[in-house]
């Protein structure tokens, strides 16, 4: 096991090296061990152990960048060495203004020994479980299961210096029949909180109602969006609106609409890596820490988030939210989380006269960041209601729909929330009761 200590010392090692005006290092060690099933069989047990040091050096406003997986002290320094000698032979960037100051950081505990000492003889008896209750039902189960941690620092030579360990299970599984299929997960810090059994249950009921789906003429409907769809949806928005550098470049559909409503008023959306419903860094990649952003308060356009680039560009401080450097997208959230209504999926369905039921998304893609039309496909379980019923499996849909003009025709919104691993990291998501969503297609399964 690589400890903080070494982290640490990796970091120090790198600012001793530095003749930049400045220079910010990441090094984190990421060890993994997974397990694979597929047709009711493990198949699969592998575990990986890496480490790596990323340099950021600037001089005279010209960055330059190296990285290596080797934390040896001349590995270090010839990188140091490097990301220098680089960012003396590039053009100098005028909006860079400084790397960030250091901020008192909240500290998480996000460790649990169950995970990092979980074993493949753990996993392979949890996997039983499940495997068990798929052949119990004629079905065949495949999927992974994970466990490992992460040991994160960054630091500057502006005196940042924060590190941080991270554990983490995550169960994927899907499970099918010659007709269908059922779809389940969860991720957790804590091996012990994932319910293996309810997870298994959970997809084999899919698979087992969503048997022999009969065909449905694709046109817009009112749909009941599981988790697993909203948290996909919603990310792409993020991904699409949420960040600052979005803005600054005039691609976010946020611009110019700040203060507005421009979605139902039920809606609100927040980023807070500290909730205790999710799995947050206390700290981004520059070593700032995290700060709660809303970006949707109901229905109106509140905030985006920041990091210390896009932020000094505004004169404003950086929310936390930077992403290894480099990088093209600028700071995003990775901890969103969607508020809560006062509804069920029971009452839901029954205060539906003709509704589809979809439990998730699948090849799911951004068609226009600023309308924000993100296309797809349904799967894993798509269902028909009429009068307030269940009343048969139907086969999957493409949809191609603007996500704003969804979010605005909210009409129930759940009590309940999961915690769901997405595009963006991870997000706390409702069940979503949508008036009107556009499916544009229909497939033969």
């Amino acid at each position: 096991m690589i400890d903080k200590q070494r982290i640490e010392e990796a970091l120090q090692t790198a600012i001793d090296y530095s003749s930049a005006d400045q220079l910010e290092v990441i090094a984190s060690s990421r060890s993994t061990a997974l397990t694979r099933f597929s047709s009711n069989y493990i198949h699969q047990n592998v575990s990986e152990t890496n480490m790596s040091i990323s340099i950021r050096a600037i001089v005279n406003k010209r960055l330059g960048y190296a990285s290596t997986n080797r934390l040896d002290k001349d590995s270090i320094k010839t990188m140091v060495e490097k990301a220098t000698e680089i960012a003396s032979h590039r053009p100098p960037d005028p909006n860079f203004v400084s790397l960030p100051e250091p901020r008192p950081i909240i500290e998480r505990d996000l460790i649990a020994a169950s995970t990092v000492e979980c074993t493949p003889e753990r996993r392979a008896t949890d996997l039983r479980k499940l495997i068990d209750l798929a052949a119990k039902n004629n079905l065949t189960a495949a999927g992974s299961y994970s466990t490992g941690y992460n040991v994160i620092g960054v630091a500057n030579t502006l005196g940042v210096k924060a590190t941080t360990m991270l554990s983490e299970a995550l169960l994927k599984t899907v499970v099918m029949s010659e007709t269908s299929s059922g779809y389940g997960s969860a991720i957790a810090v804590d091996i012990d909180v994932v319910d293996v059994e309810e997870i298994a249950s959970g997809a084999i009921e899919k698979a087992l109602s969503s048997q022999n789906p009969v065909d449905l003429e694709p046109g817009i409907y009112t749909v009941i969006l599981e988790p697993d769809a909203v948290a996909d949806m919603v990310s792409f928005m993020a991904f699409a609106g949420f960040g600052a550098l979005s803005l600054q470049e005039s691609r976010s559909f946020m611009k110019d609409r700040f203060g507005q409503q421009i979605m139902s008023p039920s809606i609100s959306i927040w980023d807070d890596a500290f909730d205790l419903n999710t799995i947050g860094l206390p700290f981004d990649f520059e070593g700032v820490p995290k700060q709660k952003v809303t970006f949707i308060e109901n229905g109106m356009a509140k905030g985006v988030c920041y990091d210390s680039y896009t932020a000094n560009k505004e004169e404003k401080e950086s929310t936390g939210h930077a992403l290894p450097a480099p990088n093209i997208y600028g700071p995003l959230p990775l901890n969103l989380i969607v508020a809560a209504g006062n509804s069920s999926l029971e009452q839901m369905i029954e205060s539906s006269d003709r509704a589809i039921l979809v439990s998730r998304f699948h090849y799911t893609n951004l068609e226009d960041p600023i309308k924000t039309i993100l296309t797809g496909m349904t799967r894993d379980g798509t269902f028909l209601i009429e009068n307030g019923e269940v009343k048969a499996a139907v086969k999957n849909l493409r949809f191609t729909q603007n996500i704003v003009d969804a979010l605005s025709k909210i009409e129930l919104i759940s009590a309940d929330r999961r915690l769901r691993e997405a595009f963006l990291g991870g997000s706390y998501i409702p069940w979503l009761k949508i008036g009107e969503f556009n499916f544009t297609g229909v497939t033969q399964f």
